[in-house]
């Protein structure tokens, strides 16, 4: 899967993640630091990318736009970079078909929590 890491987190997590197979890239290595998130969502779409973040803002945004992509794994819980990357790798397992074909998962420490997109009204 490919990944665009937020810069709210450690680019050592996109190395993890390259290490096990994963194509990911951090923000700060395509020239995205302190980029609005409009701009990272738009750079995650052209390159087909699952946005990872702990900002709850790409949700707020995809869901004001009604876009159908990109997906967003929203990583929740204070935690080290080795440990962030083996709980995303971990959660890939249940969530990998939700975010190929469109998402916002949000995952903490007690549950998993998926959204499909684009989001429709309750």
């Amino acid at each position: 899967m490919k990944f665009l890491l937020d810069e709210n987190l450690s680019p050592r997590i996109a190395e993890i993640l390259t290490e096990v197979g994963h194509d990911a890239v951090h923000m700060r290595d395509i020239a995205l630091r302190s980029s609005p998130d409009e701009q990272v969502l738009e750079a995650a779409r052209e390159a087909g990318r699952v946005i990872i973040s702990v900002d709850t803002d790409f949700g707020d945004l995809l869901a004001a736009s009604n876009a159908a992509d990109p997906s967003v794994l929203l990583r929740q819980g204070q935690r080290r970079a080795q440990e962030i990357a083996a709980l995303i790798v971990v959660d890939l397992d249940a969530v990998a078909e939700d975010l190929e074909s469109g998402a916002v998962v949000v995952a903490d420490d007690d549950r998993i929590r998926i959204r499909s997109l684009p989001f429709r009204p309750t």
